[in-house]
């Protein structure tokens, strides 16, 4: 199949994808392409595996699919139908969802600061939730290499967590980046600017250069800000890997002697139509994140798994972890500007560690956000249920307003849940119904982190202080650990259940931390390539 698609204005790839027989066995058909799934591809491809990649959204070029409107970039989301519930339902979508080859990294922000070391011991530590079935050192060299696959631009000390420098020199904060660095430093609270973020001040192979036009999550139109689509995919494709596009997983089947043996799914027509096909495997990963994976492997019904493939636990969906993502904002007599530059690009992890002091435990990060007109109209909408000309009043103001945001740690509980619904989407297949609610200990952390970003933008100048509740970054739902009673996969991602079956993507993780997930979601993704590749040579897959 020849592949014409732009991900640059001076980058076009252009080259002739393998093609796969959909009866004929590949050694590893992965379900998504975001920052595990396309990772992983790359990997095992350049290891001598044949991969085919499942995507259920489409190719999108930068030249004629990525543009400077927010209205316009629905594509890259994740929009179909699902059921939210709980006594704090989820907003989902744009802010946690890709549709398109690279999943969604190619809407994030590009933000992606590592774990902390404490994040892998947080029942050790803190007396709540679990530990991970391996410690910091275990993942660090792949987050180094991440942090140059990417690549990560950051300071050349950041000082919390494990301390460490980036590889590539700090990207300029822009205005926004400086009220939360002027905020911190009135108040005498530690702060980076310039990164971690997936973004080089300068050309990155055939990536240019980043212009500061702010539209990062509607899709880097120049192709300067990472993504899975211009990162790791085309090197996958370059050793023989099959994109797939368009096509929904529905059901893994399993054969008679318990391993399952493909992947069923529906595959677009170019007259707007689907069809059923299948691709056989000798193993399979599903990487669809921490609502549609869990759904593919509930949905994935046998004699043998009643209640849901890899399920023997009854974890599968459990656990669903959003973070804390409240946006708090603040109007300044001077120009901000806040749409120059990348949205994220300066931030403190000063309270990200469990303070005693405290009335909660675990913390949260104060990151730079950088609502676009439609997006800060919506949040002023919702906290002040401004319209018509009030709220263009307000947003006649838009020049004069700087966001920023507290990412906290919402920890796990079985009652957050993604299950299968009643309703069925477009294909036919039940929709996932996602339960969430707060509990004491988020409450209590989501208020100190908002008072503290309150006070952050007072320090900082703002004559007045809003905020609303939001939530990023879905985790969980098919943790990893040491015991197949509890968790649903090892710490190299295999089910228990089924030998030849992976989860690879942010639903494994145990805890989350403080910390934006793409990195830890794809050094997971290159050790367990490593762990792959050495069990081969085992003949042991």
């Amino acid at each position: 199949m020849r592949l014409r698609i732009n991900l640059s204005p001076d980058w076009l790839l252009d080259t002739e994808m393998r093609e796969h027989p959909g009866n004929e066995p590949v050694d590893f058909c992965i379900v998504g392409t975001g920052a595990g799934g396309a990772v992983l591809a790359q990997r095992l491809s350049r290891y001598g595996f044949s991969v085919v990649c499942l995507e259920a959204g489409q190719w999108l070029d930068s030249e004629t699919d990525m543009v400077s409107d927010e209205a316009g970039a629905r594509p890259l989301y994740w929009n179909d139908l699902r059921i939210i519930g709980g006594a704090d339902p989820l907003q989902l979508g744009a802010n946690n969802s890709g549709k398109t080859v690279g999943g969604g990294t190619v809407h994030y922000s590009a933000f992606c600061p590592r774990l902390h070391p404490s994040d892998f011991r947080v029942r050790t530590c803190d007396g709540v939730a679990d530990d991970w079935p391996f410690d910091f050192q275990a993942l660090e060299p792949y987050y180094e290499q991440m942090e140059r696959e990417y690549p990560v631009a950051g300071p050349a000390h950041f000082p919390w967590g494990k301390p460490h420098g980036y590889p590539y020199a700090p990207l300029q904060s822009g205005t926004k980046g400086h009220v939360l660095i002027r905020g911190c430093l009135e108040m005498g609270i530690p702060v980076i600017a310039g990164g971690p973020i997936a973004i080089t001040a300068g050309t990155f192979g055939k990536r240019p250069h980043c212009i500061f036009r702010g539209f990062c999550n509607q899709g880097c139109k120049v192709g300067a800000k990472h993504s899975t689509l211009v990162s790791h995919i085309p090197d996958a494709i370059e050793h023989g890997t099959e994109v797939r596009a368009g096509c929904m997983a529905f059901e893994i089947p399993l054969g008679r002697d318990g391993r399952v043996t493909g992947v069923r799914y529906y595959r677009a027509d170019r007259d707007g139509g689907y069809r059923e096909d299948e691709q056989r495997a000798r193993n399979v990963v599903v990487a669809g994140y921490a609502i549609e994976t869990p759904r593919l492997l509930l949905n994935s019904r046998s004699g043998r798994f009643p209640n849901g493939l890899a399920n023997s636990s009854g974890l599968v969906g459990k656990r669903l972890m959003a973070q804390a993502g409240q946006v708090v904002w603040g109007r300044f007599e001077g120009m901000i500007r806040q749409y120059k530059a990348p949205p994220a690009c300066a931030e403190t992890e000063a309270f990200y560690e469990t303070d005693p002091h405290n009335d909660f435990v675990r913390g949260y990060s104060i990151q730079t956000v950088s609502p676009l007109p439609i997006a800060m109209a919506h949040l002023i909408t919702e906290e002040t249920a401004a319209f018509g000309w009030n709220l263009r009043h307000l947003m006649e103001e838009y020049n004069h307003y700087a966001a920023i945001g507290v990412l906290g740690e919402i920890l796990p509980d079985e009652r957050n849940e993604v299950t299968l619904s009643d309703v069925t989407d477009q294909y036919g297949i039940p929709v996932a119904y996602v339960r969430f609610s707060l509990f004491e200990n988020d409450r209590r952390l989501i208020q100190a982190g908002v008072r503290r970003a309150k006070d952050i933008l007072s320090a900082a100048g703002a004559v007045e202080t809003h905020y609303v509740d939001r939530y990023a970054h879905l985790v969980g739902t098919c943790r990893m650990g040491d015991d197949p009673n509890n968790s649903v996969v090892d710490e190299f991602c295999r089910s228990w259940d089924v030998p030849n079956l992976y989860v690879c993507d942010g639903s494994v993780m145990v805890t989350q931390g403080s910390a934006n997930p793409a990195l830890t979601i794809s050094a997971i993704a290159a050790r367990t390539a490593d762990h792959i590749r050495d069990a081969a040579g085992r003949h042991e897959l």
